[in-house]
Order: structure tokens, then C-alpha cells, then sequence
């Protein structure tokens, strides 16, 4: 191998600029859209080579030292290049995974009892309709590197205290490729995926709550050089509402009962988050009580059949009566025999039935 002082035309004790300004001035003279002879393009890669060592300081005095690529070597190679630190399988892959992407939803509560479906607009990596991952203008194809031979990796003899060891490095024309592009796609400029955005259609199963993530394989972003796509992961919020809310499985509303319908029983059809449903109120309902619906609640997410509707009932005392319906009040009173005012006990009364409520008891 050329020495790369000679390559780039500078002494050794040349600078930093001096070394970049030589290395520009050929780069100039031997790119391969300027001059398209096959010495230029060999010329061209050996001057990139020489100026990609020349111009790292760790890899320069590595050269300088008696190496050939100017990758730092010390016992810790040394030991790797005789217990398996040399070739590492070959060239890589120019295809990788793509990175995975986490999208956040937002969805009804009336969306959640059975599922829903969603077509989601995102800005993501797709694969490039013009080389379709192949990273080069159509009707061309990726050339061996004429540096490692296709390998990716370059072997160079380093003096160390236990003598000449050979070390293998990757290269730097392909970088560890072993394969180059000539004429990369103009399209996605080499990657074989381009940014775009994309519609992708979503179910969303029913029972979803506030916070769950939701897994859907291989609709992340294409990975560069056509690999596999990553996966999308939908991060889900339940929106609020007004009349219903959740627990668990179930729904949990509150019905306001008028005293004269808490006193004589009553039934009503009332609109639900899917449909009507008829309610039964018995008479001498007590507010705090719970009027529980069957199977009228939020379909499980993980198990089969759906939760119950739970119904807190609240009876309303009229606040302003004429002089007529205050004096028929009176009358009930004096008929009913009425029990004072009186604490009762904590576990039947008002409050701890709220609290079973509220939390299922």
C-alpha cells in the first residue's frame, strides 16, 4: 500500500490544513463526475483512504508509529486479534432494522365499550419507490470495494511488543460494507427509504384505557437499505365525559330521582353509550343506592363478555314549593309518622354507601 504522504503530495510534518487543502485540490482533479477514467476513480479512493487516516489525530500518530491504518492498537487488540478480535464475520449488512415509533391516540369513552377503527396519518421512513431498498439508480448495482475486496475489514501487520500482529480493521472507503455505490438512487439519496407520510388503519379493540400501549408489529419505520420495518407502539387516551365514567369494566353514572318518584317507584328509558336502556326505580328508593344494568358496561379487553352499567341514585328535595304543595307535604308528614332526625349507623349509611359505590364494594 501507497505510503499516504505520497498519496496526498504533503511532507510529514505537514499540518492539519495543510493536509485538508491537498486532500481537497485532488479530490477536485479525480472525482469520478469529473474525470470518469478508471485510474481516477482508484486514485480518488486511495487519496479519501490516506485523508481519512491523515486527518485523525489518534489514527495519524498510529500511522506515524509504523502502522498502516492508524487504528489505535495496545495489549487489549493484541489479545483480541489472537482470541477472536480479527475478522468478525465478514462484511456487515448495509440493511438494518428500522427504530420503532410511538404514536399517541385519543378516543371516546363511547369508542371504548366496543373498539374502534382508526386510519392514522404519520410522518415516518417508507421504502423508496424508485430503487426500492436497493440504494442505487435503477439499472445499476452496488460494486466490491477495491480497498478490503469485499471483505469489510483490512488487515495491516502492527509492530507491538510480541512482534508483527496482524489486526484487521474496518475499512474506511466502504465502511465495513464491502460493497460501495457507485450511483447511488437520486430519489433517497443511497438509504433506500425515504420520509413520507403514510396513512396506516388501526383497530382499536375495546377496554382500552388511559395510559396502555398498544403493540402493532412491523408498521414502524422501514429500516435503511429496505431492512425490516420497526414496530409502531399506540399510546392510548380516553377522553372525558360528562354523564359516564369508568371502573374496570363497568360504567358508572348518577340519577337524579324526583322525591315524588323516589316515593312511588318509577321507570325510565334513558340513553346509554350504546342505546337506550330502560331503568326500574322501586319505590322508597334511597339515595346513595345503586341500580345495577347487566352487561350493558365495557367489553374486556382481555377475557370474554362485557361489564355491568352501575347507577348511583341521588333523590332530589324540591327547594321551592308553592303554598298548596307545601301544606300536602305537611299532610304526608303528619300521615307517615315520620322518625326524627337521627345518626345511623356507618356501615348502612349514607356514606359508606357512597364509598361502595364508588369503589365497587
Amino acid at each position: 500500500m501507497a505510503d499516504h504522504y505520497e498519496v496526498l503530495g504533503v511532507s510529514r510534518d505537514a499540518s492539519a490544513d495543510d493536509i485538508k487543502k491537498a486532500y481537497r485540490r485532488l479530490a477536485r482533479q479525480l472525482h469520478p463526475d469529473v474525470n470518469p477514467g478508471a485510474d481516477a476513480a482508484e486514485k480518488f479512493k486511495d487519496v479519501t483512504h490516506a485523508y481519512d487516516v491523515l486527518s485523525d489525530p489518534r489514527q495519524r500518530q498510529e500511522y506515524d508509529m509504523g502502522g498502516q491504518g492508524g487504528q489505535a492498537f495496545g495489549f487489549g487488540d493484541i489479545f483480541e486479534s489472537f482470541f477472536g478480535g480479527g475478522m468478525r464475520g465478514g462484511p456487515k449488512s448495509r440493511q438494518e432494522r428500522g427504530q420503532d415509533a410511538l404514536l399517541r391516540v385519543e378516543v371516546d369513552l363511547e369508542d371504548v365499550v366496543f373498539g374502534t377503527h382508526r386510519d392514522l396519518e404519520i410522518d415516518t421512513a417508507v421504502l423508496c419507490d424508485v430503487c426500492h431498498g436497493a440504494c442505487t439508480q435503477p439499472g445499476t448495482s452496488l460494486a466490491t470495494c477495491d480497498i478490503c475486496h469485499g471483505s469489510g475489514q483490512i488487515q495491516r501487520a502492527v509492530r507491538s511488543l510480541l512482534g508483527n500482529v496482524m489486526t484487521s480493521t474496518p475499512c474506511t472507503v466502504c465502511r465495513g460494507y464491502g460493497t460501495v455505490i457507485p450511483f447511488p438512487c437520486t430519489n433517497c439519496a443511497g438509504q433506500g427509504r425515504v420520509r413520507a407520510r403514510t396513512t396506516i388503519p388501526v383497530d382499536i379493540p375495546g377496554g382500552v384505557e388511559t395510559g396502555l400501549r398498544l403493540q402493532l408489529a412491523g408498521m414502524g419505520e422501514v429500516g435503511q437499505a429496505g431492512g425490516p420495518a420497526g414496530d409502531l407502539y399506540l399510546e392510548v387516551k380516553v377522553r372525558h365525559h360528562d354523564v359516564f365514567s369508568r371502573s374496570g369494566d363497568d360504567l358508572l353514572a348518577t340519577l337524579e330521582v324526583q322525591m315524588t318518584d323516589a316515593v312511588l317507584g318509577t321507570t325510565a328509558k334513558l340513553a346509554a353509550l350504546d342505546g337506550e336502556v330502560e331503568i326500574e326505580v322501586h319505590a322508597g328508593v334511597q339515595s346513595a343506592e345503586v341500580i345495577t344494568v347487566p352487561g350493558r358496561g365495557i367489553t374486556r379487553l382481555r377475557g370474554t363478555g362485557r361489564g355491568d352499567l352501575r347507577i348511583g341514585v341521588q333523590v332530589v328535595t324540591p327547594t321551592k314549593l308553592d303554598a298548596k304543595a307545601t301544606e300536602l307535604v305537611r299532610q304526608l308528614a303528619g300521615r307517615s309518622k315520620q322518625k326524627p332526625p337521627q345518626f345511623a349507623h356507618f356501615q348502612q349509611g349514607l356514606f359508606a354507601k357512597l364509598r361502595d359505590r364508588f369503589l365497587g364494594v
